[in-house]
């Protein structure tokens, strides 16, 4: 999948997870309103019944006003102005045939709250003005013509729920833009890390390129020259001279073609195409065999087809083990088995140890500086796999395991 079409993808699957937490935030809202709105009926309703009005013809009226009233609360947030004024009226009725008492109910506290939490601009004033004139109103009717408990009403009925609610929905909005500041500052530091990173690489693959191909390529030409040089002497075309040449010349060819893949890489990135895989193994043994190392390649379980990371590892990782092999081993054979088991491709090397480890078969790595062998396990872990290295026991072979989940780390 080329990076286009997975950022595509992403895009994609990110609007899709976008609307639907929009749908459920929007659901939860909404339950939660309808759960408001019952238990202001409940209360209200309850408050009516036992310090309302004497009975009368008019009293399942005004409970059916008040209850409705609140009803209207589970309404969407772009009524809270009408539902704040439909209470502001209802506490004037209630006041009208409740003389002496406290007209206000849960309701009006809530419809008062809403206003000031989801209205903006002159709708919020507008239902503000409204819903204390509503209050100051009811109380008057009740008998509370002081200034001071007038006041002291209306602030703690209306406007003390429109500020809370106006307060709430402000620190909504800070939180919510010190989360995009934070999202914008993530993003550009996340650029900046691409940009030095694709810079380095673009330097690294200069590098590679004006330095290494070129002793590379000089060590092909070279070898070349040599073997045409001893064309017509007297050593024969069969003799190890020629054979070592001949290998040397092969593994120069593959130098270059894994320089040419790793500069592509570097290059293109994750986009590059042209990467070695498991596919290729057969050929890396095949260059082996003509250096004059016995390889044998043993599939017991073929994996199916493995995700771009897990393929190129694979393969690296059997490019290290042989490199190992020749460099450690005693040079003539080496086993190589691919398995694929549990949900795991599993790769495993076995050479017979040189002299030197032979005779120390308690060593757990053989000589050198152990960076090929941290470099395969690495490989393997950053995939969520796992390498194991050492000397068989009873000390004659050299065994290298790595084991790979087939899709990798999640």
């Amino acid at each position: 999948m080329s990076r286009t079409v997975y950022l595509a993808a992403a895009g994609r699957i990110r609007r899709w997870t976008a609307r639907a937490t929009a749908r459920d935030a929007q659901s939860s809202l909404a339950r939660q309103a309808v759960s408001v709105a019952l238990m202001c009926a409940a209360v209200d309703g309850l408050n009516f019944l036992t310090r309302g009005p004497d009975p009368g013809p008019w009293t399942p009226v005004l409970l059916a006003v008040v209850i409705a009233a609140d009803v209207t609360l589970a309404t969407a947030p772009r009524f809270s102005g009408w539902v704040a004024v439909t209470h502001a009226a209802v506490g004037v009725a209630l006041a009208s045939v409740m003389p002496g008492r406290n007209p206000s109910t849960a309701g009006q506290l809530v419809s008062s709250y809403r206003a000031g939490a989801w209205l903006r601009g002159r709708s919020s004033a507008a239902a503000l003005i409204t819903v204390c004139a509503g209050n100051l109103a009811a109380v008057f009717i009740t008998g509370l013509t002081a200034p001071v408990t007038l006041l002291g009403v209306v602030a703690a009925n209306t406007l003390l729920p429109w500020l809370v609610g106006r307060y709430t929905t402000a620190r909504k909005e800070h939180v919510e833009e010190l989360r995009r500041q934070r999202e914008a500052t993530l993003r550009d530091a996340e650029a900046e890390i691409a940009a030095a990173v694709t810079k380095e690489r673009e330097t690294i693959a200069v590098e590679l390129h004006d330095v290494i191909s070129h002793h590379v390529g000089a060590i092909g030409v070279h070898t070349t020259a040599a073997r045409l040089n001893l064309t017509g002497t007297a050593v024969p075309k069969e003799s190890p001279v020629h054979t070592s040449l001949a290998a040397v010349q092969q593994s120069g060819q593959a130098a270059m073609t894994d320089l040419r893949r790793l500069l592509s890489l570097l290059h293109d990135g994750g986009d590059s195409t042209d990467q070695p895989g498991v596919t290729m193994l057969p050929e890396l043994f095949t260059n082996l065999r003509a250096s004059g190392l016995h390889v044998t390649f043993v599939v017991y379980c073929s994996p199916p087809p493995l995700t771009k990371e897990v393929d190129i590892t694979v393969y690296r990782v059997a490019q290290e083990m042989m490199t190992n092999v020749l460099r450690h081993g005693d040079g003539r054979a080496a086993r190589v088995e691919l398995d694929c088991l549990d949900g795991c491709v599993a790769l495993t090397a076995r050479n017979r140890v040189a002299c030197r480890a032979a005779d120390a078969p308690r060593a757990s790595s053989p000589p050198g500086s152990g960076l090929g062998l941290r470099g395969m396990r690495k490989r393997a872990e950053a995939l969520g796999g796992s390498g194991t290295f050492g000397v068989t026991p009873d000390g004659d072979y050299w065994q290298s395991s790595v084991t790979i989940p087939l899709a990798g780390a999640r």
